[in-house]
């Protein structure tokens, strides 16, 4: 089994993820061997927060070259995940009939992730 820091590689930060951020998406560089499923079950380790879903995305890497010199850039996989910014209370019944709420205990942002909202 892979640890979620072996899963989650770095951030991938440009303007359009920093955008999204308002929206409760945050853009990771993954292993590139990873499913979603661990994906998700590694951010909600990390962050504490609750993962609604994630998409991903396999970049090939490009031929580009440098004067008489060629070579490949970096293939890479890279995970959009969606978070819950709006966490609301658990309600369930007990025995005797009455209603119980629970808070939520998620955080609703990644203040790890080095941007500011």
């Amino acid at each position: 089994m892979k640890r979620a820091e072996d899963i989650i590689l770095r951030p991938y930060i440009t303007e359009k993820s920093n955008e999204e951020i308002a929206e409760g998406k945050y853009t990771f560089i993954v292993d590139r061997r990873s499913t979603k499923t661990e994906i998700k079950n590694a951010v909600e380790k990390l962050f504490q927060v609750k993962v609604l879903s994630v998409n991903t995305i396999n970049y090939q890497g490009k031929q580009k070259r440098m004067g008489v010199h060629v070579g490949k850039t970096e293939a890479f996989k890279k995970a959009i995940v969606k978070i819950d910014t709006d966490p609301k209370p658990v309600t369930y019944l007990t025995k005797g009939g009455k209603e119980v709420a629970t808070a939520k205990k998620y955080k609703t942002s990644i203040e790890e992730f080095g941007v500011g909202q």
